[in-house]
Order: structure tokens, then C-alpha cells, then sequence
């Protein structure tokens, strides 16, 4: 069987985004390397519920939204299940969206300077460029482009944490889990970065598209451990860089510029304009894949002809670039709105992520590609701790757990 990597590596790309960039730095920048194990974590549970995505896509040509639907038989049920996990997407998109757009602008802040532009006209421009892609559909090459983008700022963070050298006993520490005071909905923050629910539709509907052979399941199966293998190294190496360098000064992360500086050791003063270049690309690249996941779940779930479908798809992805753009033109500041929508993220995966396991244990539905026991166990607890960190970050919000 041929290498051929896909859209292991679009999730991938979609996940190393601007929340990703600064949910790491942040965690990090204060609470040094204790939350390397979370991350860790995340990387595993990520390759466990995409590869069930690819499983469904490539072997048994469904995207989960389709097979969502079927599952849950017909009448009022089917449309509860079905409007309950549209609307769980929509609204941790539309945050999500909100952080993309953001992303992108701290990006172009770094890159001109803070203070040299207006904020608003700037996500108004990424939001219309994101639409007109969505619209006209002529994104492949862009979204080459932007991937190439999104790995250079991935081999400047590589190269960071060779140069700045962690401190690997304090490295090995971080691997064993625990979560510091005040650092939970950090935590969740970072899970939420990485295992993103949107990925599970957009992965199972690029696979059923790309590999349509008899090792089309083995040959997704690779993409997403080795793709998603290396997006989470990248990831833990952005935890370990702004540890190193940014942890014991004390430097509060306030925008790009500060972002920068955790990787200054190794590329000076052009670290401004490397990270600025880093974050508009996986801006621009999440901006693109968010409101298309929620567009394939909902052209998915309610079905109908090839016309039918290409216009649901279209108006629900521009419902969520403008949702998104309406939520970054608040006036929040970006940083603030990128951890919110990585929270949102985190509460939101146990909802999808149980459906998943429902929908790949119908045998009748999937075939040989169905879940077996080891699949069932390793995806429940993946289910298990995550809704336990958000049932603990709803409960220390209400006051009932510390």
C-alpha cells in the first residue's frame, strides 16, 4: 500500500490553527510544562475518534451526519438527535469561527504592527474572503498554499525547542497528569484545541471523496495516525517552547507580538513576522474548514438530491462566517475570544463523540468496518474523561466544585 496522505493532514492543518497557537503559548507561558500530559492526551484521543471518521468515510461511504441520520431510526427522535447535534455544532462553530477570524487578524497585526489598523475592517476582509472561497468552491490550491503556510510556522516552533533547549526533567514531569490551580479550563482549552468535533464530519466526507479502493480504510488509517501524530508533536513542542522561554519571566500574552517572543531564539527579530505569517494561514485555513464541516452535517442529515444539497451546504457556511464575523466584531479582545471558542469546543466533543460511538457500533449500517471492542473501549474513555473536565468546569462555575 502507497503512503498517500489526505485529509488526516487537512485535520491536521485545521486543528494546528490560531487556537491552537494560543492556547499552547498560554499554557505554557503559565503554567510551564504541567500540561504537556493534556496535550498528549489529546494527540491519542484525536487518532482514536478520526480514525473512526475515516473508517466511516473510506469503508463504508458515509459522512456522519448521513449516517448519523440513519441511525437513529424515524419520526420525532430522528429529528431531536438530528437538530440537537446541528445546533450543538452551529453554536461551538460560530465561537469557533469567531477565534479563526481573529487568529487571523492577530496575524496581520504582528505582521504591520500594533495600533496600525482597525481590527473590524480587517476580519470583515477575511471574513468575505473565506465566503467567496466557500461560495465559488476554487479553495484546493489556497488550500495547498495555506497548509505549506501552517507547517513553516510548525518548523519555526520546531526549531525554537531545539534552540531554547526545554528542561526534559521538567518536560517528563508535565507528562503526569495533573492540573494546577487555576489551570482547568486551560486544560480543557487545549483537548478542545486539538480533538475538534467539526473534524469528525469533515473527515468522514473528505475520506468517502478521496479513497474510494479496497485499501481505501488502511490507507486512511495511516493518514490520520501519521498526520495527526505530527500535528500533536507540533503542539506539544509550542507548550515546551513557550515554557521555556516565556514561563519564568513572567510575560503576560496579550497579542501577536507577545506570541512572538517565545520564539525569538531562534529566528530575532523576524519572529514577528514568522508568527503573524503563521497565524493569518491558519486562520484563513480554519475560517475555510469550520463553516464547511457544519455545512456537510447539515446538507447530510437532511438529504435530498445532489441541487438540493449544494445549496443547504453553501447558505449554512456563510450563516457561520457571518456568525463568527458578527461575534470577532464585538470588540472582544482576540486572545479572551479564542480561548472561548477552544472552551466551547471542549464542553461540545463528549456530545458529538457519543453519537460517533452510536453510530459506529450499527453493524447493520457499517459492515466489517463497524467498531469492535477495542475501538469501543478506547473511544468511551476518551467520552468519559472529557465530559468529566466539563462537567467539572460547569459545576466550578456554579460554585458547587472548587
Amino acid at each position: 500500500m502507497k503512503l498517500s496522505l489526505g485529509p488526516g493532514a487537512l485535520v491536521a492543518a485545521a486543528f494546528i490553527g490560531p487556537g491552537t497557537v494560543t492556547a499552547c503559548t498560554l499554557a505554557g507561558a503559565n503554567f510551564g510544562y504541567a500540561l504537556i500530559w493534556a496535550l498528549v492526551f489529546a494527540t491519542v484521543a484525536t487518532v482514536i475518534l478520526q480514525d473512526m471518521a475515516a473508517r466511516l468515510g473510506a469503508g463504508a461511504r458515509l459522512g456522519l451526519g448521513e449516517a448519523l441520520m440513519q441511525s437513529v431510526g424515524t419520526g420525532p427522535l430522528k429529528w431531536a438527535v438530528g437538530g440537537l447535534v446541528f445546533a450543538a455544532l452551529a453554536i461551538g462553530n460560530g465561537a469557533y469561527e469567531a477565534g479563526n477570524l481573529s487568529g487571523g487578524a492577530l496575524g496581520i497585526e504582528a505582521i504591520l504592527g500594533d495600533g496600525n489598523i482597525d481590527r473590524r475592517w480587517v476580519v470583515l476582509a477575511l471574513a468575505l474572503f473565506a465566503a467567496a472561497a466557500l461560495i465559488y468552491g476554487k479553495y484546493k490550491a489556497l488550500e495547498r498554499l495555506l497548509i505549506g503556510l501552517v507547517l513553516l510556522m510548525s518548523a519555526a516552533f520546531i526549531a525554537s525547542a531545539v534552540i531554547v533547549r526545554p528542561d526534559l526533567t521538567a518536560f517528563a514531569s508535565g507528562l503526569v497528569p495533573r492540573i494546577p490551580s487555576g489551570g482547568l479550563l486551560t486544560t480543557i482549552a487545549l483537548i478542545g484545541t486539538t480533538i475538534v468535533p467539526y473534524n469528525l464530519f469533515l473527515h468522514a466526507a473528505a475520506a468517502r471523496e478521496k479513497w474510494t479502493g479496497p485499501d481505501g480504510v488502511k490507507a486512511a488509517r495511516a493518514d490520520t495516525v501519521i498526520s495527526i501524530g505530527l500535528g500533536g508533536l507540533v503542539s506539544i513542542l509550542i507548550i515546551a517552547t513557550a515554557a521555556a522561554s516565556l514561563f519564568q519571566s513572567g510575560l503576560e500574552v496579550k497579542n501577536a507580538t507577545d506570541m512572538a517572543r517565545s520564539i525569538e531564539p531562534a529566528f530575532g527579530s523576524a519572529a514577528r513576522y514568522l508568527v503573524g505569517i503563521g497565524l493569518l494561514a491558519a486562520g484563513l485555513t480554519s475560517a475555510i474548514t469550520a463553516p464547511m464541516a457544519t455545512a456537510y452535517a447539515l446538507s447530510e442529515m437532511l438529504g435530498g438530491g445532489e441541487a438540493r444539497r449544494k445549496i443547504l451546504f453553501r447558505y449554512t457556511a456563510l450563516a457561520v462566517v457571518i456568525a463568527g464575523a458578527s461575534i470577532a466584531m464585538l470588540g472582544i479582545k482576540p486572545v479572551e475570544l479564542i480561548l472561548i471558542a477552544q472552551y466551547a469546543n471542549g464542553l461540545l466533543l463528549p456530545i458529538i463523540a457519543i453519537f460517533l460511538l452510536i453510530v459506529m457500533n450499527r453493524k447493520a449500517l457499517l459492515g466489517t468496518h463497524a467498531n469492535g471492542l477495542a475501538s469501543n473501549l478506547a473511544g468511551g474513555a476518551v467520552v468519559a474523561i472529557t465530559l468529566g473536565l466539563g462537567l467539572r468546569a460547569i459545576m466550578r462555575a456554579a460554585g458547587v466544585w472548587p
